[in-house]
């Protein structure tokens, strides 16, 4: 099956840290851009965090995050891995959900989660106050 494949989720405290793995399953990822979404209890799916494919002349990756993880989340990406990693410190309790990755062929869709594919079935993040 073609999909991603998240881990690292679990329970903690606030102010601790998780990092997230996202593992592309029968596909490789890269020259797709790959953002981590989350969806919290009662709450739509927003974009967490979104790494473009890398640039074959710069040789490097945009970023983008969305403002409330902004100087507390870390996007990465490990090409030979087919890996994205989510690194989350420190962690609000704001920020419980389950997490998913997804790929698209821009960042700019990425971010507005727009045509997006290859979702996984996500990991559950919990943060107690």
């Amino acid at each position: 099956q073609v999909q991603f494949v998240e881990s690292g989720g679990g329970l903690v405290q606030s102010g601790g840290s998780l990092r997230l793995s996202c593992v592309a399953a029968g596909f490789s990822p890269d020259f797709y851009a790959i953002g981590w979404f989350r969806q919290g209890p009662g709450k739509e799916r927003e974009e967490v965090a979104c790494i473009s494919s890398r640039d074959s002349q710069t040789l490097n990756n945009e970023v983008h995050y969305t403002d409330s993880v902004k100087g507390r989340f870390t996007i990465s990406r490990d090409d030979a891995k087919n890996t994205v990693f989510l690194q989350m410190d420190p962690l609000k309790p704001e920020d419980t959900g389950r997490y998913y990755c997804a790929a698209g062929f821009y960042l700019a869709d990425c971010v507005r989660s727009f045509e997006m594919d290859y979702w996984g079935e996500g990991t559950l993040v919990t943060v107690s106050a």
